[in-house]
């Protein structure tokens, strides 16, 4: 009786657990969601990367009781984990940023504020008098200037793939740095358009009016292109500061900010104020993060 009631409990479990077959996404699906699936895996591949690694530490703690316990991540560690903790600290800093500028730094506010202001001054005669009106030339800058955004999304994406597949801790929190720097620059970009609220170089014989309520769904300024482009731009010009790095990154984000131009998307103080702004904010975080994590 006994062996009768042991034979009964060990086969139950056993019969539990029938395999199941797993259900598949039709091609069409996989297809349409292939761009969110490769941001979605970038952000997922810390997670196959650690489990050996905790399996491997639990079995050595197993046989050697008084080894070390494993090392825990802090939060100021630049990981997948703490990048939305990281991003909001991120925007605490931006915003109070003037309140934090030095005597020191006057020696590029100031020429950056002349050459803003120079460029106020004229932007309705560079955009109805030097600028092309060409229909088919602006397209063409409008296509330009979209392909190499596409460009610059992939990027953080690329350089993390590339750090997670070899394994180079450098490269991996380059990727994570110039996306969280990217993200901080879309919300900048879009809470100034909120507030300046300017018209588009299209209307109005590109007088470029601010505070129109007309254009708060398509509000100029700064421009988003601009902005986005030189933060990365600035981070992996920071991680890689090799002089033909810089050349390369630097030549791609001027060359999209010309051709918003060209396009008659923007105006040029809209890609001039746009890109400083991503200048300074791939530059902080980097400056705020990447270091702290190689102390």
């Amino acid at each position: 009786m006994v062996h009768s009631w042991f034979s009964n409990s060990v086969r139950k479990p056993m019969q539990k657990n029938p395999i199941r077959p797993r259900p598949q996404a039709s091609r069409q699906v996989a297809v349409r969601l292939f761009p969110i699936a490769a941001i979605a895996l970038s952000f997922c591949m810390l997670a196959p990367a650690q489990a050996p690694t905790v399996a491997a530490t639990n079995d050595l703690s197993a046989a050697l009781p008084d080894a070390p316990a494993p090392h825990t991540s802090s939060p100021d560690d630049v990981t997948i984990r703490n990048t939305p903790r990281n991003l909001l600290r991120d925007q605490g800093a931006i915003w109070s940023g003037p309140a934090h500028i030095r005597t020191r730094d006057l020696k590029w506010l100031l020429p950056l504020a002349a050459a803003a202001g120079v460029a106020f001054a004229t932007d309705q005669h560079t955009m109805t008098q030097v600028a092309s009106h060409d229909n088919s030339f602006n397209q063409a800058s409008i296509n330009t200037s979209n392909v190499l955004m596409g460009g610059w999304i992939v990027v953080p994406i690329a350089v993390y793939g590339f750090g997670h597949a070899h394994q180079d801790e450098h490269a991996r929190q380059a990727g994570i740095l110039t996306g969280e720097s990217m993200v901080d620059a879309i919300i900048v970009d879009e809470a100034l358009k909120l507030v300046f609220l300017r018209e588009r170089p299209n209307v109005d014989n590109a007088r470029g009016h601010f505070f129109e309520t007309g254009a708060a769904t398509n509000s100029s300024f700064p421009s988003a292109h601009s902005i986005v482009a030189w933060s990365a731009a600035s981070a992996l010009a920071a991680e890689y500061p090799a002089p033909w790095t810089q050349f390369a990154l630097y030549s791609a984000a001027t060359g999209l900010s010309l051709t918003r131009v060209m396009g008659q998307e923007h105006f040029p103080s809209d890609v001039l104020v746009g890109g400083s702004l991503g200048w300074l904010i791939g530059h902080n975080v980097v400056k705020r993060h990447h270091h702290k994590s190689r102390k």
